[in-house]
């Protein structure tokens, strides 16, 4: 398996986000909840629709059991994440059964292959060079919200890793961006 880094170029995620809105909804809304919500592509690709909205109303909180770790995972959607869910699910027809990112071929969520070569076609189009994968959502989720500000013991449990410097390698922060702090604080 190839090592997949986050997102770093603030414009990239935008203009990919363009790029999945103009041609699919659904693309759209995975990616955005992905980089908003940090989750695995597994506890993304088998949220239902009920467990985001009641009826024709957006959730304020998802609520799930992850599949990796088995731990209850219950946190707020952001207002962009939000507005992403309302926009695609305005679209279409569902019972709150029916998985969020369903498939156009049977009753099932998108694979995880294809998620994949949606957003490595995205990301191509925006011309990021790196490896791309789906856990480029998780681990752009929380490069920035360590960029932005977020004490890494927070991303670090918001994450579920055991330490945060397993969770300064995952997300992609260098030793050098870490000897930034120390050039250029000079108080």
């Amino acid at each position: 398996m190839q090592l997949v880094q986050p997102i770093r170029d603030r414009k990239k995620i935008e203009d990919m986000k363009k790029i999945l809105k103009a041609n699919n909804l659904r693309d759209y809304c995975l990616f955005v909840l992905g980089i908003n919500s940090g989750l695995r592509i597994s506890d993304l690709l088998e949220l239902k629709i009920e467990d985001v909205a009641e009826g024709k109303k957006v959730k304020d909180r998802i609520s799930l059991r992850e599949k990796k770790t088995g731990k209850a995972k219950n946190f707020p959607i952001g207002a962009t994440s939000i507005k992403a869910l309302k926009e695609y699910l305005d679209t279409r027809e569902y019972t709150p059964e029916e998985y969020l990112f369903k498939s156009r071929k049977g009753n099932g969520p998108i694979s995880r292959e294809q998620a994949w070569r949606i957003l490595s076609s995205a990301a191509e189009s925006v011309g990021i060079d790196e490896a791309i994968g789906t856990h480029t959502m998780r681990k752009t989720f929380g490069y920035w919200a360590f960029k932005s500000g977020v004490d890494i013991t927070r991303i670090q449990k918001l994450l579920n890793h055991s330490s945060p410097g397993i969770t300064l390698a995952y997300i992609g922060i260098t030793r050098d961006e870490l000897d930034d702090v120390y050039l250029n604080l000079n108080l």
